[in-house]
């Protein structure tokens, strides 16, 4: 059986790597980037058109906000990053905002950041995988019809490339990545150069529709909560900004200043390709819709139901290179694979943090092992499979979504920041090297700034997007800490209970007899190896039992017994429901009752086959009765394992597979001669002595 899977798994993630090669793993800065930061670089490709799809709200006249908008999403970027910077020089271990909240506000506020960032990171491969499908449903018409089919066979391809390895995966990750940003790059030069220099009109396919407001004539308040529902939309560009300081221990040496100069470059890149988006959508007139069918018309009459609302980086793209050019067929693939590829961020983040909290006893201790290819293989499989019922739940849907979206990292943002500026504080007062304390002050200004900005941004991501899904996201945030606390609980509990006490107790004190009972249905050679087994033990009483289902098979079993002359004493009980566990359970739990002290040990005889279907043909019986034994305290239970014939030859052929060479993969040595033809040739050699 073993045989059976271990083959496909081989061809799937590749041949199993020794513990010794982990440092082989880490990675460099031109493929971490793309590894970590693919999540924020592609965002680029969604964000501004969730701009503008709020905007779309008060009409065509509210687009004149966007660059405005824009230029608060820069700020709070760069807010980020250089608050960042911080953390991964501060806590280069990788537990990320997770380690700095639980060290400087305590477990609790820990806690809540990691069950915001795994929602996040369940989020982030819904939103992204669900966006790339659309961008790639604009060129390939089947993949719109199959859109939540199609979205769960990209999780399950990215799954499986990433339980390669995060190295391998990084290797693949690169290219689509760094065409991307190239492509974006340049399209804002060459669109740049149309605009300023050839003074050239570029109108995106959209320039020439309108929009049907739902609400006209906005002003006041109702415009200010626009523009905060908007700017708090574009802040999904800040997405996966977290996932580098997550990340640290998958650099290379030096393992700080790689992160940091990472975080940095991602920083500048994403930056820029947001805002050159933005100002080409404003500069090609780019027109998108909330709901288009309605909303959006076309020389005085609404495009319907068929119409495909494109991207806002499609749109620009055609209006800059042209509809079919080479270019923007080259940045419209990159694109979708891209926004694929940005998933891989979450595929990175959350196996990692969810080793972490498994450390720390708030998850199962499996997610805290390494897998086959030396990656937290449990935590990509989860994280696959939740990421797989969002997609199915929300059809697909990225625009719903992204409603639940940001509400997390923005969790994280803010109590990390806070972290930070506490953990500032208490350097500071130890602290007496000038030249140290003034970094310090630098470095606790920045993260108060960050901590006050991000503060700010998550109540109005709060305030805007509570009733267009964010709840969700709060929900999800709770059952996590809910969960997480228990399993907390559970682990504490059963470690406070198996702990070794300094002074004797019940479980060291020998205790004062054995009972043995044998596990008899009928006499044969597992039966007798059982019994020749528990006489070796030295126990104070020795017993067989048989439980009476069949009267005549018992009576034949008895005559047996005497005829054979088997001197342990063989007791029968009746059991008039045809039932086998609960008369032995009974039995024993009344030797348990008379006698508290003692110790019973239950021997049970099995077959071991050689097949795994055959399994399903033996000890069922001694499966249930040891599952039922194992709540049963002073019970000890013994498998006394009896193998077949089919077991020996499924070991023989497991020994002549290990011995068999193919031809001329071994070179012979000298050939052995025949035994008779030694004899013949020492025959020989006697004869002239024979003759003198």
């Amino acid at each position: 059986m073993s045989k059976l899977t271990d083959v496909p798994k081989r061809i799937l993630i590749g041949r199993a790597l020794r513990s010794d090669r982990l440092g082989e793993t880490l990675l460099p800065k031109r493929i971490a980037l793309p590894v970590f930061a693919s999540d924020p670089l592609s965002s680029v490709a969604y964000a501004p058109g969730e701009v503008l799809l709020v905007l779309s709200i008060a009409g065509v006249s509210a687009y004149h906000f966007s660059p405005w908008i824009a230029v608060a999403v820069v700020v709070l970027m760069f807010t980020v990053v250089a608050s960042y910077r911080q953390n991964v020089h501060a806590y280069p271990s990788g537990g990320g905002d997770y380690e700095v909240a639980t060290t400087n506000l305590g477990p609790k506020a820990g806690l809540t950041v990691a069950s915001a960032l795994l929602v996040d990171y369940v989020l982030t491969v819904a939103v992204s995988i669900s966006s790339g499908i659309e961008n790639l449903g604009s060129a390939v018409p089947f993949v719109v019809e199959h859109k939540v089919l199609c979205a769960v066979a990209v999780i399950v391809l990215l799954t499986l490339m990433n339980l390669r390895g995060v190295k391998e995966s990084g290797k693949l990750f690169a290219i689509p990545t760094y065409v991307f940003v190239a492509g974006v790059f340049i399209m804002i030069a060459w669109g740049a150069f149309r605009g300023i220099v050839l003074d050239d009109t570029m109108k995106a396919p959209t320039a020439d529709y309108e929009i049907k407001p739902e609400h006209q004539g906005l002003a006041g308040f109702a415009l200010v909560f626009l523009l905060l529902r908007a700017f708090s939309s574009g802040c999904a560009a800040l997405t996966g900004v977290e996932a580098i300081s997550n990340g640290v221990p998958a650099f290379r040496k030096p393992k700080s200043k790689n992160a940091a100069t990472t975080l940095a470059l991602m920083g500048g890149l994403a930056v820029t390709m947001f805002c050159g988006i933005i100002a080409l959508a404003m500069v090609t007139k780019v027109r998108m819709a909330e709901n288009p069918a309605k909303d959006l018309f076309h020389d005085g009459v609404s495009v319907g139901s068929d119409y495909v609302q494109n991207p806002v980086i499609s749109q620009v793209a055609e209006a800059v290179f042209g509809h079919g050019s080479l270019l923007f067929m080259i940045l419209a693939a990159a694109t979708a694979l891209v926004l694929f590829l940005a998933a891989n961020t979450a595929y990175n983040g959350f196996p990692l943090l969810g080793s972490i909290l498994a450390q720390d006893r708030y998850l199962p201790r499996q997610l805290h092992t390494r897998g086959d290819r030396l990656a937290f293989s449990n935590g990509i499989v989860l994280l696959a499979g939740a990421a797989a019922l969002l997609v199915f739940i929300y059809g697909a849907d990225s625009t719903r979504l992204i409603q639940l979206y940001i509400v997390g990292v923005f969790v994280s943002f803010t109590l990390s920041q806070i972290g930070m500026v506490r953990h500032w504080n208490r350097h500071l007062a130890a602290e007496k090297d000038q030249n140290k304390r003034r970094r310090m002050i630098r470095s606790r200004a920045i993260n108060t700034f960050g901590a006050f900005f991000t503060g700010l941004v998550l109540v109005v991501v709060l305030v805007t997007k509570f009733t267009h899904g964010a709840w969700v996201a709060l929900l999800g945030m709770c059952i996590f800490y809910v969960t997480m606390t228990a399993i907390r609980r559970h682990y504490d509990r059963v470690a406070e209970e198996i702990a070794a006490p300094d002074t004797p107790t019940d479980d060291s004190v020998r205790p004062s007899r054995v009972h043995s009972i044998v596990l008899v249905s009928k006499i044969h050679r597992p039966t007798l190896r059982a019994l020749s087994y528990a006489k070796l033990m030295r126990s104070h009483t020795l017993e067989a039992l048989s439980i009476n289902v069949d009267p005549a098979e018992t009576k034949a079993l008895k005559d047996e017994w005497e005829r054979r002359g088997i001197t342990v004493p063989l007791k029968v009980l009746d059991s008039p429901y045809r039932e086998i566990t609960r008369p032995i359970i009974e039995y024993v739990k009344n030797l348990r009752r008379e006698s508290p002290r003692d110790v019973v040990s239950v021997i049970i005889p099995e077959y071991v086959v050689g097949h795994w279907y055959e399994h399903l043909l033996h000890n069922q019986s001694a499966l249930r009765l040891k599952g039922r034994l194992l709540f049963t305290p002073g019970v000890m239970v013994t498998s006394v394992p009896y193998q077949l014939d089919s077991s020996e030859a499924a070991k023989r052929r497991a020994r002549r597979r290990q011995e068999w060479n193919a031809p001329g993969a071994v070179r012979r040595g000298p050939v052995e001669k025949p035994r008779r033809t030694k004899e013949k040739e020492k025959d020989r050699e006697k004869e002239p002595s024979r003759k003198l």
